[in-house]
């Protein structure tokens, strides 16, 4: 045992080790009904996972080596230092093991190491900590956490005061700190996440990483250069390959450039009916009893007896796992780019979108959202891009009932809606509206008498089915509306409740419901294409019989080819679902074939499939390349 500040950073260094192995026997433990591989699959896990500790301490480890090389022997062995030395190891001890608490729910929510989402939250501190009041039994956890804290600092006092027993000089200083601050160096140059797949199970590879590693990883790649990282090809090539996959009758494209501008022209009369799209938190497909899954019984009865009167998708997936995935993919019509959403980059306004296609129809178009739209940048988005803001700011006191720290409930919301579409429909103009609730989001709290689950269950169950009540409740109440018959109602989720799974794109926890209920002028039928968020605004204009010009990258899926293809992602990995089978693109120019049986919801590596492979690629890099060069905005 060192006897000098040699010391000080060794039990700092094993006091970072061991929460972070006990955060991965935490996270290990969890996701263990999961695992599979065998003991040299484990062994790789705590191995790799070694290695990521160390360099998520290197970069806090180069700041305490500097420190300790350049304090005078005098300061270092003051009293006061002393102490100061123990406060701050019990306040590190403190932040390590309410980190490990912090990453087991994050786990359980996500079923993954601090990601883009984690990054994301931080700059929403209000939600985010309000969330953590209202989800999490704080009272508890951190009586808990001091506990352990104070217990890691009296395990290693009397290792600390050693630490101060003996003098160190200048040069062997020296020879401890420069190892030291060349360290978080080489760890920023030469270590990706490549060492954590240390098997084909996804959650082996997340309880390999590091939280703190993965946290600082996608901080700094929130964007990734598509044309560095991912599979390409020859650019007249892809564009060749995407027009081909988009071509339809009644579409002429502009010319034989690289653009996928082309004239849409309608099946019949333009029909101005009003679009109500009402986007449910986390509505995953798994829920519907429609979709003969046993998870939901009884939960979304409303919604289940809607799908028999309307327009259902049976084979519908989301583009990511995050809202604005969701919102960008369905008012963008794009393919999710590598990194983070559109709705969240700078520079977002003026695209070609949904709401541009409505306003030049005469439309007044609103997103409507519970919460305050500041959050994930929502606001900037839509008002930029041909919407008018209602968010909770726009709420009177007695338009709320209920509300969390998330927005108001999502009985509320629908209520402003009608309001909403009553002053519009006094003014004479068609309305277009997308309208996001927020009740099936943790904490998952409601109105209190509203169902036959108490609020204080704090219980997805209970947040499905009072959101379906509030759904149903709504279509009662717009039943009796002058606008109701010629008004569409879309409902349909941003993205599923779960998220994560044993592959790198779990499909199966993509798939949401879409439903398009308008007794008047849609009669009820099944469609089994296989649909994906980005195909919503050219389908619901081709229902519309809209003549416009489009730069969308989904298509009609009710007019043109019988198969059907879905785009789908994490933050760094994209893909494209075609024919029961998955083309997967990542960084490093991956690019991997695997094979998709929907009835028994599984995946498995399959053989190369080029011709898949080559239009994914076409997809994404044409994607990449339109919005790079600005190609799909209005000026």
């Amino acid at each position: 045992m060192s006897k000098d500040r040699r010391g000080l950073f060794l039990n700092f260094f094993l006091l970072f080790l061991g929460f972070s192995l006990l955060t991965r026997l935490t996270l290990f433990a969890m996701a263990w009904p999961n695992l599979d591989g065998g003991l040299w699959v484990v062994i790789k896990t705590f191995a790799a996972g070694l290695l990521y500790d160390c360099a998520a301490f290197s970069y806090a480890g180069a700041a305490l080596a500097l420190y300790l090389l350049v304090l005078p022997e005098r300061i270092y062995t003051a009293a006061w230092h002393r102490l100061a030395v123990y406060g701050l190891f019990f306040i590190s001890a403190f932040l390590l093991a309410f980190n490990l608490v912090a990453e087991y729910y994050f786990f359980f929510e996500f079923g993954v190491r601090y990601n883009f989402i984690a990054v994301d939250y931080l700059v929403y501190t209000n939600e985010v900590l309000g969330n953590i009041r209202e989800s999490y039994n704080l009272p508890v956890v951190l009586p808990l956490v001091t506990v352990v804290s104070a217990g890691a600092l009296w395990i290693f006092g009397r290792r600390l005061a050693f630490s101060f027993a003996q003098p160190l000089e200048l040069r062997r200083r020296f020879a401890l700190a420069l190892p030291v601050l060349l360290a978080p160096v080489l760890c920023f140059f030469l270590l990706d996440g490549r060492l954590a797949q240390v098997s084909k199970n996804e959650f082996a590879n997340e309880v390999a990483l590091n939280g703190f590693y993965a946290f600082g990883s996608a901080f700094i790649n929130n964007e990734l250069p598509y044309e560095k990282f991912y599979a390409s090809g020859d650019e007249a090539g892809v564009f060749k390959r995407l027009r081909a996959g988009l071509e339809a009758p009644g579409a002429v494209f502009k010319d034989d450039g690289l653009d996928i501008e082309r004239t849409i022209s309608a099946r019949g009369p333009l029909k101005k009916l009003n679009i109500v799209v009402i986007v449910g938190e986390s509505l995953s497909a798994e829920y519907f009893q429609a979709f003969g899954a046993a998870k939901g019984e009884g939960i979304l009865a409303n919604m289940d007896a809607l799908a028999e009167k309307s327009l259902f998708f049976k084979r519908h997936y989301a583009a990511g796992t995050r809202t604005v995935r969701g919102l960008e993919a369905m008012t963008l019509s794009i393919p999710p780019l590598p990194g983070t959403s559109i709705v969240k980059r700078p520079d977002n306004r003026d695209f070609f979108s949904w709401g541009s296609v409505m306003r030049g129809l005469g439309y007044s178009n609103k997103y409507i959202y519970a919460g305050y739209g500041y959050f994930d940048n929502m606001n900037a988005f839509y008002s930029g891009n041909g919407f008018d803001i209602v968010d909770r700011a726009n709420f009177t006191k007695e338009e709320i009932s209920f509300a969390n720290i998330w927005g108001v409930c999502d009985g509320d919301l629908l209520r402003k809606t009608i309001k909403e579409a009553d002053l519009d429909f006094k003014s004479g103009k068609p309305f277009f509206y997308m309208v996001m609730t927020t009740t099936n989001h943790r904490p998952f709290t409601y109105p209190e008498g509203k169902i036959d689950i108490p609020p204080s269950s704090k219980s997805r169950t209970g947040a499905l089915k009072y959101s379906d009540y509030a759904i149903g409740e709504f279509l009662a109440e717009a039943g009796k509306k002058p606008w109701f018959k010629d008004t569409v109602f879309v409902i349909t989720g941003d993205h599923c409740a779960n998220s994560a799974g044993k592959t790198e794109i779990p499909v199966r926890n993509y798939h949401i419901p879409l439903l398009v209920y308008s007794p008047a002028h849609i009669k009820p039928a099944v469609v089994e294409t296989l649909t994906a968020q980005a195909d919503l605004a050219p389908t619901m204009l081709g229902l519309l019989n809209a003549s416009y010009n489009s730069r969308f990258f989904g298509r009609d899926v009710l007019n043109g080819k019988p198969e059907g293809r879905a785009f789908l992602s994490t933050f760094q990995k994209v893909a494209l679902l075609k024919d029961g089978r998955l083309a997967v693109l990542g960084p490093k120019k991956y690019l991997k074939t695997y094979k998709w049986d929907e009835a028994a919801k599984t995946e498995e590596p399959a053989a190369e499939d080029k011709a898949l492979e080559e239009e994914a690629v076409s997809f994404y890099q044409g994607a990449n390349y339109i919005y790079k060069k600005r190609l799909n905005r209005l000026r």
